[in-house]
């Protein structure tokens, strides 16, 4: 089994993340999304696969959410995945996609779902 991993090295969470899916031997594609940010196009991808919205996956704790006014219910999905895109680190993490679905790794048991 081969999986995508959109990870943050400084993240607990997603080295938690990468830990379990060594553990389990799945050879993962490791995207430090933070260096090489995801396309609209492909950020799009992922939200299909997670079955959620752009602002499900959006880390509302960070200044840069609060400084765009990105908790504005009036910011449309294109809107909120056109901020991702320019500010990664508003990103949730870790998300890991294999084939047609996705998980994010809160709690990293989630990735069990997928693997």
């Amino acid at each position: 089994m081969s999986v995508t991993i959109y990870h943050n090295p400084r993240c607990s969470k997603s080295r938690a993340a990468m830990a379990l899916l060594e553990q389990r031997g799945v050879e993962t594609d490791v995207v430090e999304y933070l260096k090489n940010p995801p396309s609209a196009d492909e950020l799009r991808d992922v939200l299909t696969k997670l079955g959620i919205t752009a602002r499900d996956v959006m880390r509302k704790g960070e200044a840069v959410y609060k400084e765009l006014g990105l908790g504005d219910d009036g910011k449309s999905d294109d809107d909120l995945i056109n901020a991702i895109v320019a500010n990664p680190i508003l990103l949730e993490r870790p998300i890991v996609v294999s084939g047609g679905k996705a998980v994010i790794g809160r709690p990293t048991e989630n990735i069990l779902k997928l693997i």
